[in-house]
């Protein structure tokens, strides 16, 4: 009898055991799906938080700003026969000449690049037209009868008192060719933070109105977007443009122009996007 009850008792614990086993196992699957809900969820909000609910505004700021630099390009234009030598040394003599000029005028060498050097021959071309009588006889080709030798330089100048006198005064020296003139900022950085912050600022107060005509609250700031562009308001010239051809110039006495640099606006497109609670 005592055996059986041992054998009874026995098989009770093992199959009390077994349940305990079951329902831990049925317990641990439960909490691991749990946790793998939330963090599935946890996951794609990270992704891509409020992506389902989430609206945007956007802002424009502008700050106008008086431009700092003047560039503008000069050319020295030597034109001759066949002596490369002799031509080289005259158009290096006006270029030195023109560039010591601008140096003498407070220009630093770092603002002084060339930005092109160029020797191109001149050709003849011959008339090789015939009346339908004449013999035929073979065209001769194209002679080289001269070379064209045209070296450029761009300068920046930071001292606008000058330009006009700096512009006037290559050409005296033996420059033939002046243009491109454009003014910049030489750091936009300061100026284009001013008009970013102004435009988050409009887009915020958009949105805030945006919440309370929808009837909502403002989530997170999901994203942040901007884009910048800059707008130079014409130049002002009180004098008519230089125009000045090959071993062409102005007199000595000619006055220098007088040139205003103007301003720049420089505008900041914001796109804020943000969740709705």
């Amino acid at each position: 009898m005592k055996e059986e009850k041992i054998g009874m008792m026995g098989g009770t614990y093992e199959v009390f055991f077994k349940k305990v086993v079951v329902i831990s196992l049925a317990i641990m699957i439960l909490s691991f799906a749990y946790s793998a809900f939330i963090y599935a969820g946890a996951y794609a909000d990270s992704i891509q938080p409020g992506s389902y609910r989430s609206f945007g505004v956007t802002g424009e700021g502008k700050v106008t700003a008086v431009p700092d630099v003047a560039t503008f390009s000069f050319s020295v234009i030597t034109d001759g026969g066949k002596d490369i030598g002799a031509l080289q040394k005259e158009n290096t003599e006006k270029m030195n000449k023109a560039i010591t000029f601008i140096k003498e005028n407070g220009v630093a060498t770092k603002d002084i690049k060339t930005s092109n050097y160029n020797l191109s021959p001149k050709y003849q071309y011959f008339d090789c037209s015939r009346p339908l009588t004449s013999s035929v006889k073979p065209c001769p080709p194209p002679e080289i009868v001269g070379y064209t030798i045209t070296q450029s330089v761009s300068v920046k100048i930071r001292d606008f008192a000058k330009i006009g006198e700096i512009m006037s005064g290559v050409v005296t020296a033996g420059a033939n060719n002046v243009s491109q003139l454009s003014f910049a900022i030489d750091d936009q950085t300061m100026v284009e933070a001013g008009a970013r912050s102004e435009a988050i600022m409009k887009a915020k107060a958009k949105a805030r109105l945006v919440a309370q005509a929808g009837g909502f609250r403002l989530g997170r700031l999901l994203s942040i977007e901007d884009s910048n562009t800059s707008y130079y308001r014409p130049m002002v010239y009180s004098a008519k443009a230089m125009d000045m051809g090959i071993g062409g110039g102005v007199p000595e006495s000619a006055p220098a122009p007088s040139i205003e640099a103007g301003s720049q606006d420089v505008t900041v497109n914001v796109t804020l996007r943000y969740e709705i609670k």
